[in-house]
């Protein structure tokens, strides 16, 4: 595989990185609620859930709900229901997630697989393995499926770098907007709404 087509796919996966979608609302959000440690967590949580979609797509299983009317119906509507849960459970919170930076092992663990199950019930991100990573090998490739899977891993290294540069940027920016309670219930209640609305958007969307 030449340099120039690693080149291009890093290109690609960096644009798809810089388009808002779930994932990165998700990941944006816990930095601002709940401090930064939080926010690295959802990024590795999300990168995790890209391996899945990775050995999916390379063994051929995304292939096969995308194929599926029904299967893919149901992984649709259960990552549309995720998110309307994660932007209910913000609306209902009382002054916002947290107003102190989170550092319990076991909130970081929740947002963790929150990160990962944000990201395994997403599926546009099995679209996108499905889809893009064939285009850059050819039938006379003697080692199709290694080839599929470095490419893989190169997306999802430059997929962790923005989330890590993501989570750097927003905890920095908001550090005095969470120390205000008002502010605080402001950001999460409007990120609970916008859960909601990608939640809806998601289920009524063909994809």
């Amino acid at each position: 595989m030449s340099w120039h087509t690693y080149m291009l796919f890093i290109g690609a996966s960096l644009v798809l990185c810089l388009v808002p979608g779930p994932d990165m609302l998700f990941l944006l959000g816990r930095p601002i609620a709940q401090g930064r440690a939080a926010g690295l967590c959802a990024a590795f949580g999300i990168n995790l859930g890209a391996y899945i979609h990775l050995l999916a797509a390379v063994t051929g299983l995304s292939a096969l709900v995308l194929a599926s009317a029904t299967v893919f119906t149901v992984v649709k509507f259960a990552g549309a229901a995720y998110l309307v849960y994660l932007g209910w459970g913000a609306l209902r919170a009382k002054g916002g997630f947290a107003l102190q930076e989170s550092s319990g092992k076991s909130t970081l663990r929740h947002v963790f697989w929150q990160g990962f199950l944000s990201d395994v019930l997403n599926p546009k991100v099995a679209l996108f393995y499905t889809a893009l990573l064939p285009q850059f090998t050819s039938t006379h490739d003697p080692r199709p499926v290694a080839h599929l899977f470095e490419l893989g891993v190169i997306g999802n290294t430059v997929g962790i770098s923005t989330s890590v540069a993501y989570v750097f940027l927003a905890s920095r920016m908001t550090q005095a907007l969470r120390r205000s309670k008002t502010l605080s219930a402001g950001l999460t209640k409007a990120m609970g709404a916008l859960f909601i609305g990608l939640g809806a958007k998601l289920a009524t969307e063909k994809l």
